[in-house]
């Protein structure tokens, strides 16, 4: 279950994804499987070659691209998803979760 993003801030990521740009998106979420785990962050782009890549350069495989939705993305959490944010100087995605 997602929760704790605004409307636009969906939208925009959704217009960033279709126009072949990397986007991230972290919101709250909650998954059994994966306990302790309380944010996630969408890392979409519709040009999979370019997902691809970018995955690559953080050794992610591209069988973990997400595509159900039409918005193809990889899905990064815990330690990763920080680690990640970090190097792609986007930790202000992870702040506002911060109590």
């Amino acid at each position: 279950m997602a929760f704790g993003i605004k409307r636009k801030e969906l939208v925009e990521w959704k217009k960033k994804v279709s126009q072949g740009e990397v986007a991230f998106l972290t919101h709250y979420w909650i998954d059994d499987r994966f306990p302790g785990m309380t944010t996630v962050t969408k890392v979409g782009c519709a040009d999979l070659e370019k997902l691809k890549r970018w995955g690559n350069k953080y050794g992610i495989p591209s069988k973990y691209i997400h595509n159900r939705t039409g918005f193809p993305h990889f899905d990064l959490l815990g330690e990763r998803q920080i680690e990640i944010l970090r190097n792609e100087n986007m930790l202000h995605q992870l702040e506002k979760f911060k109590g």
